[in-house]
């Protein structure tokens, strides 16, 4: 069925026709970008008239970078994030509790973050236990990169004092040599390798109901790192779980897997069952190899190359080895796949620099297409390294709004000044797609647009902006949004534009987000969303 949408203000982000007032869908492409009378002239008696009546249209938002079925897992959690004391969290779990809620027989939580305290401090088992001493408990930090158990949980796990540490990781202990409760980066494995895994079906629900929200806030395409989330780590449950929603028509957006595989043993036997990057369709794709090489700064498990200076003792976890990260570079580039590479630290992105350079002076490759994922801890050379070796940055700008206010704290001024460089990147002629990194942060694309514009938090400090001069443009947070996101997935050619010819993913915003105060980019709200030329979502 053909759709006509006019009387707008069509934001194309298309080089050779920057505006327009309407759109003529045909099937799933879009067949007409003009005037209205020009697209007007299209309409049948079965043709879907929408009148934006000055309303924004935009090529339908790309999330660069989130945990879709980790979202949809976690959504059923005790939601703890913008909780400002200890007590609100055991309050809100008893609350949760109370009504019968439990996940595989734990009470879980996700959200917490010690930096929004009224008095921070790390959660530990005794703050748990004043949630449940029968019952298992495990909160995980808002970073992902940390979680807390009770002591029931310690005696369900079978953890003691005399546990050994694990490599890249470690679980906390007290003055007394005993388990706090608090794991870090790979030891939280030691938890969830105990937690049962959902069925294929479960998951397909997760992913289906994970989508419909995403829809809801103009989210057309999804980059998402889902393939290593529960317990059995079968990749495989989880491909299949997506080509069957795509095969019954029922993936409501585009994904393209960010494949975190593990070990360069589990990355050879993918290859060997022929997937690689690029293999799917426009619905279903298998997109790069995904590596997690450190922490988060929240958590002082950022891999710096010096200490916290917040924290002397500490520079933070590296999860992998510069061996280990060669190994798993060099694999995969010269089996084809594209590299995105977590990393948070500077000492991190040296170590995965340095991998990524060997790869290519021993496979050289042209558009590659490598990434650095979150890429915040940046220094002059590092920039210098993305522009050389032409890597990608992806983005979270959402990020500004938690990290303003412990950046300086963590790191210092000096160092901080090199950090979110997100104009700096941009100049430097350096792909910046944007994304959420959700559930670490919400997926509301407005929310992003307007912190990458003004370098505040989603409460206006500070009142200038965070180191003004890495502002971008609205021009390029919106490319970042929609080309860089179709770039990053080497889908340039049929998204992230409106031109004819394209797919038709659109977004309709309720105002004109062209002439709107960017301190209100904020509250700007999602009226429709369109895919593959159907009406996705409508808002109410």
């Amino acid at each position: 069925m053909d759709i006509i949408l006019y009387n707008g203000k069509v934001v194309t982000m298309d080089d050779d026709k920057l505006n327009a007032t309407g759109v003529c869908i045909k099937g799933n492409k879009i067949y007409e970008v003009g005037n209205d009378t020009q697209v007007l002239e299209h309409k049948k008696e079965s043709t879907i008239l929408i009148d934006l009546k000055g309303r924004s249209l935009l090529p339908g938002f790309n999330d660069s970078h989130m945990h879709l079925i980790n979202f949809a897992y976690t959504n059923s959690m005790v939601k703890l994030s913008k909780l400002t004391s200890v007590d609100a969290i055991i309050s809100k779990a008893k609350e949760y509790i109370g009504y019968g809620y439990f996940c595989n027989g734990w009470i879980m939580g996700r959200g917490w973050n010690q930096n929004n305290f009224h008095i921070p401090k790390m959660l530990d088992r005794f703050d748990l236990d004043r949630i449940s001493v029968d019952k298992p408990v495990c909160f995980i930090r808002a970073c992902g990169h940390v979680l807390v158990t009770n002591s029931y949980a310690l005696k369900l796990l079978g953890i003691t004092s005399d546990t050994p540490q694990i490599e890249g990781g470690h679980f906390d202990l007290d003055d007394n040599n005993d388990p706090t409760g608090v794991f870090r980066e790979n030891a939280m494995n030691m938890v969830y390798n105990k937690m049962p895994s959902p069925t294929k079906e479960e998951i397909k629900d997760m992913i289906f109901n994970a989508c419909e929200i995403a829809l809801s806030e103009g989210i057309t395409s999804i980059q998402t790192d889902d393939l290593d989330n529960f317990p059995d780590n079968d990749y495989e449950k989880i491909i299949q779980a997506y080509k069957e929603l795509r095969n019954e028509e029922k993936l409501p957006v585009r994904i393209y897997e960010q494949c975190l595989l593990g070990d360069v043993n589990i990355l050879e036997e993918f290859l060997e069952k022929g997937y690689k990057t690029g293999i799917g369709d426009d619905f279903f794709k298998i997109g790069p190899l995904k590596i997690l090489a450190d922490g988060s700064l929240g958590a002082r498990t950022a891999y710096l190359s010096e200490p916290y200076e917040d924290d002397k003792t500490t520079c933070g976890i590296g999860k992998l080895t510069q061996c280990q990260l060669d190994a798993l570079i060099d694999k995969a580039h010269k089996n084809d796949m594209q590299i995105a590479i977590h990393c948070i630290g500077d000492q991190i992105m040296n170590m995965a620099f340095s991998s990524i350079k060997k790869a290519l002076n021993n496979y050289p490759r042209k558009d590659h297409r490598h990434g650095i994922v979150h890429s915040q801890i940046t220094t002059k050379q590092l920039l210098d390294d993305f522009r050389d070796s032409e890597v990608i940055a992806y983005i979270q700008p959402i990020f500004l709004d938690g990290d303003i206010n412990i950046v300086e704290k963590r790191i210092g001024k000096d160092r901080a000044k090199y950090s979110y460089n997100f104009k700096k990147l941009i100049n430097m002629g350096i792909h910046t797609p944007y994304g959420s990194d959700c559930p670490v942060e919400p997926f509301n694309v407005l929310h992003g647009i307007y912190c990458a514009v003004t370098r505040k938090t989603l409460e206006g400090f500070p009142k200038d902006g965070w180191l003004p001069e890495q502002k971008v443009t609205l021009q390029e947070a919106l490319s970042a949004f929609t080309r860089e996101g179709a770039y990053a997935s080497f889908d340039e050619n049929l998204k992230g534009i409106i031109k004819e010819g394209m797919l038709a993913d659109l977004v309709v915003l309720d105002k004109d987000i062209l002439i709107i105060d960017h301190d209100n980019i904020k509250d700007i709200k999602v009226d429709l969303t369109i895919v593959n030329g159907n009406i996705g979502y409508e808002r109410d």
